[in-house]
């Protein structure tokens, strides 16, 4: 769920027949698709912090915002699982050299996690494999809970997007495919409230569940915290609603619906056949471009903490292409034997 680094789980290289398969569905896919208008695309840099809503993959997400800006380069900072809410930082332009910044922090989300069943994906779109009754007191689930606090060790989920054999653990498992050797992974929760808590003096048709609020390092699978909550407590649990809330420093109070980017009268971006019949063959609205860019964070969003240091047109050219300003007016303080980063600003 966390945003999961690009890693090779080592293993055999596939057939070839394998890979010609893969390639022809890719291939279908593509020709399966609408056309797009053709549109001129621009030069832009800036962060969008885009609120995802549920039911939409990321990268169907960044593909639209991409469309709507008229963006020549654009990228995300950390998956989001369709079914997820929340924080996803899209990067245009210089920004996506900013990205791995976002996939490299901290990141807080509120889950809500049923108890009494476990599915096989760990969250509410897969089938129920286990259905047990919720006997768990408020002592006991405290008491679980501690155990996921601090530094923990985590098998990567079959739904994760970690890589082995340079295909994703997500495509194996839609296969029925289990991969048995996944290592362990430290991963540290730096904060685990429990928000709400339905356990006791349950009726007959009552749902159990746990809300909670989990602050966590990167590569933190949060479908298996809940997964694994649910063992220990003795009945089970998946994920029923997951939103993610901040991803590192970035402001919450910036981010922006796919309803208000619509609000902007922006143009339908086909990407189904259901879309491309409502869009039509007649022209389309252009984008309200302005309103949009007025959207965007600058680029030093992506590192708030870091001291700015502005240069001159004529230092700014030196110093990207390799060379070094010396700047007797600037006085950075560093502890000794602890350099620190400063980010530098172009005067334009």
């Amino acid at each position: 769920v966390a945003g999961s680094k690009d890693v090779d789980l080592g293993g055999d290289s596939m057939t070839g027949n394998q890979e010609l398969s893969r390639r022809a569905k890719r291939k279908q896919r593509r020709l399966a698709r609408p056309p797009r208008p053709q549109i001129t695309k621009r030069s832009i840099d800036g962060i969008l912090l885009l609120d995802k809503p549920p039911d939409v993959s990321s990268n169907n997400a960044l593909q639209r915002v991409k469309w709507w800006y008229r963006a020549a380069k654009a990228g995300h900072s950390g998956t989001l699982d369709p079914i997820a809410t929340g924080m996803l930082p899209i990067c245009f332009g210089r920004a996506t050299k900013l990205a791995q910044l976002g996939l490299d922090s901290d990141k807080t989300y509120v889950v809500k996690a049923k108890l009494g069943e476990r599915t096989t994906t760990q969250d509410i779109e897969g089938e129920v494999v286990c259905t047990r009754p919720v006997n768990v007191t408020q002592q006991q689930l405290d008491e679980a809970l501690d155990k996921f606090r601090g530094e923990i060790q985590q098998v990567p989920s079959m739904w994760s997007a970690l890589k082995y054999q340079g295909r994703p653990l997500y495509e194996y498992a839609r296969e029925g495919i289990e991969i048995p050797d996944r290592q362990p992974r430290t991963v540290t929760v730096h904060d685990l409230q429990l928000l709400e808590a339905r356990i006791e003096d349950l009726q007959d048709g009552d749902e159990a569940f746990v809300r909670l609020r989990v602050c966590c390092s990167t590569g933190t699978y949060i479908r298996s915290i809940c997964d694994d909550l649910g063992e220990l407590l003795g009945c089970g649990a998946h994920v029923q609603e997951l939103r993610r809330e901040q991803v590192g420093t970035y402001p919450v109070d910036k981010m922006v619906t796919m309803d208000q980017l619509m609000s902007l009268n922006l143009p339908l971006a086909p990407f189904n056949d259901e879309e491309a019949a409502k869009a039509g063959d007649g022209p389309q609205p252009e984008p309200n471009l302005p309103a949009l860019d007025a959207l965007l964070l600058p680029l030093g969003a992506a590192v708030p903490d870091m001291l700015d240091v502005c240069l001159d047109a004529e230092d700014s050219w030196t110093v990207s292409h390799g060379g070094s300003a010396f700047r007797p007016d600037l006085r950075v303080y560093c502890p000794p034997h602890e350099p620190q980063e400063v980010k530098l600003l172009a005067d334009d």
